[in-house]
């Protein structure tokens, strides 16, 4: 009796060939979207080391449930709601409370310097109310469009439109005042 009549052909869809081809695309994604997730989580919370575990705790959720993704366009923003979701449960456990006692914020508005500049502005960003830094960063960081924002955060389109139109009125308002003030302290 002949091995081929004992365990038939081989089939193109066996088990070893599926759990491959999901092996690829998870690589695929990782490969493609894990700078942007870095870059992401290390803007939620301003920490190398809790950025690479949100990242890491988002690869592994998103190998969990990788057969969830039916869009590959959807890639981006199903991989950066998993980071803000893993983001928010990281607030679920006992926090301590952590104070930056490197507050150079009033060297940068003084400063003609590009780095106290920048500085500067992520810190009048970060004094925005979370419901507009938010979608003003993916805007801005992110490259998402209104409504790939406005799945990301599910909320309505108009929703998020409004928010980042205020979002740059308040960031306006607070450079005008800071001109402001830096001009009567300089007369």
């Amino acid at each position: 009796m002949s091995i081929r009549k004992l365990f038939g052909n081989k089939s193109s869809n066996t088990p070893v060939s599926v759990d491959m081809e999901r092996q690829r695309k998870y690589e695929a994604l990782v490969r493609a979207y894990h700078r942007d997730l870095y870059r992401y989580a290390y803007w939620l919370c301003k920490d190398k080391s809790i950025s690479e575990d949100l990242v890491q705790e988002t690869c592994l959720r998103a190998w969990k449930s990788l057969d969830s993704l039916q869009d590959e366009k959807a890639a981006k923003s199903w991989l950066i709601t998993i980071l803000r979701r893993e983001n928010a449960r990281r607030f679920e456990r006992k926090q301590f409370d952590l104070v930056d006692i490197d507050d150079h914020s009033n060297e940068a508005k003084i400063s003609d310097d590009a780095h106290h500049q920048t500085e500067w502005i992520q810190a009048a960003i970060l004094k925005l109310d979370i419901e507009y830094r938010e979608p003003l960063f993916l805007q801005v960081v992110g490259g998402f469009s209104g409504e790939e924002i406005s799945q990301i955060l599910d909320l309505n389109k108009n929703t998020v439109m409004t928010r980042l139109f205020r979002a740059r009125n308040q960031l306006k308002e607070m450079i005008d005042s800071d001109e402001k003030n830096r001009g009567q302290q300089n007369g």
